[in-house]
């Protein structure tokens, strides 16, 4: 049972990791996928997952931007209208982390996370909803992090910035649900992505997984399920939620 046929979806930052998982989970149940890289050194992996993602049947298209950028996140979105006809759902998965303690953190750093993890939640947003609410329809999915619940010494930014789109996540769900667009938000605790490799160094698994009562880290595909249970008409009366998903970190 394919659960987003006839769908289209756009996936930020889906070269690598989570949203590479997400870009291949929903185009397994339909959805053509319009996905997104930011840097060179990715135009490699967009091309293959690309090949990937037609291989399993959908229409699929990689785009270089970056969500940071609201003019290029403008042309993206009119690009993906101009080739795919329509915006079902949004993923903003683009994020990155800069982290340090707050005595050392430079102001550059802090604006770069902010920027692209919670301003590029704003500019995808803002292009997406047009398109939805011309076809009264439409699933916004944020990805937020354990992080920005929880707080984490050493990562003020980060935290600040999925804490941000939690927020932001609500607001738009009270605007737009009379529309029937609903915006959720995930947010993940530890997964196992290129991102996050400094969790197997040295003992540190094991240190991280005692705090988790599942005992383990999350897979990519862990993320990406849920994901498409908020993409598809499963979740269709859920809106302006934080789900986490986190083996229960954070509880």
């Amino acid at each position: 049972m394919k659960l987003l046929q006839g769908k289209v979806a756009i996936v930020t930052g889906a070269a690598r990791g989570i949203g590479e998982a997400v870009a291949i989970k929903l185009a397994e149940h339909g959805a053509d996928i319009a996905f997104t890289y930011v840097s060179e050194s990715s135009a490699e992996k967009a091309a293959v997952l690309e090949k990937k993602l037609i291989g399993l049947g959908v229409k699929a298209k990689a785009y270089k931007s970056n969500a940071g950028d609201y003019a290029q996140c403008e042309m993206l979105v009119n690009d993906v209208i101009k080739e795919f006809n329509q915006i079902d759902i949004c993923v903003n998965n683009a994020g990155i982390s800069k982290d340090n303690l707050l005595l050392r953190m430079s102001q550059e750093q802090w604006n770069d996370v902010i920027q692209v993890n919670l301003s590029g939640v704003f500019n995808m947003t803002k292009q997406v909803i047009r398109p939805m609410m011309k076809a009264k329809s439409g699933s916004i999915i944020n990805m937020s992090s354990v992080i920005g619940e929880m707080g984490n010494a050493g990562q003020c930014s980060y935290a600040a910035s999925k804490a941000g789109v939690i927020g932001f996540t609500k607001s738009i769900a009270k605007e737009l649900g009379s529309r029937n667009i609903r915006c959720n938000a995930i947010a993940p605790g530890f997964v196992e992505t290129d991102m996050t490799s400094y969790l197997n160094e040295g003992d540190g698994a094991e240190k991280y997984k005692a705090g988790i009562p599942l005992g383990r880290f999350a897979s990519g595909e862990d993320i990406a399920n849920t994901v498409l249970f908020l993409a598809s008409d499963w979740g269709n009366y859920i809106t302006g939620q934080t789900i986490s998903v986190c083996g229960g970190l954070n509880i």
